[in-house]
């Protein structure tokens, strides 16, 4: 009786096994779906941090925007203030659209892009606001990220008063 019982048990182990390879299957597929979904997620965060990363290009030109006396020079790509440095001294800061990307220049030498390498600048638009008590520069900036299959952009806007102006 006890041999009886023995090949009985035969049938079972197959089904055991089979039932413990389905079950891994299983587990092995939800594992690897979640890894998918969270690089997906991983690099929408990432498009998402750098498209926000150019507001500081924003502020950037906000800042020597609010620090300038004058206007030099405008167009709807380019604008060139006229300002001083910190210990008084005249000076010229320059913002262009050269391709895709910004260019700055202090005293008409290029000093660098802002835009990171990772992102593309669509387009940038400088407009002059004249009051009876000032100027203003409304900025309007596009980018885009190289990353991003999908090509979304994100728009920055911005209206600052020339401080020096008033």
């Amino acid at each position: 009786m006890i041999k009886n019982i023995g090949k009985n048990n035969k049938g079972y182990a197959i089904l055991e096994t089979i039932f413990y390879i389905a079950l891994f299957a299983i587990l092995s597929i939800s594992v690897i779906d979640a890894m998918i979904i969270m690089t997906k997620a991983f690099k929408e965060v990432t498009i998402q941090t750098e498209l926000m990363r150019n507001g500081n290009i924003m502020e950037r030109i906000s800042r020597e925007i609010r620090q300038a006396h004058n206007i030099n020079s405008i167009n709807t790509t380019s604008l060139k203030l006229d300002t001083t440095d910190d210990v008084g001294a005249d000076r010229t800061v320059e913002f262009s659209l050269s391709g895709s990307d910004i260019r700055f220049s202090e005293n008409d030498v290029f000093t660098g892009n802002l835009n990171t390498p990772n992102t593309t600048v669509v387009d940038i638009a400088f407009m002059q606001i004249n009051t009876a008590k000032g100027m203003a520069v409304k900025v309007i900036l596009t980018v885009k990220s190289n990353r991003d299959s999908l090509n979304r952009n994100e728009s920055f806007y911005n209206t600052i008063v020339l401080r020096g102006s008033y």
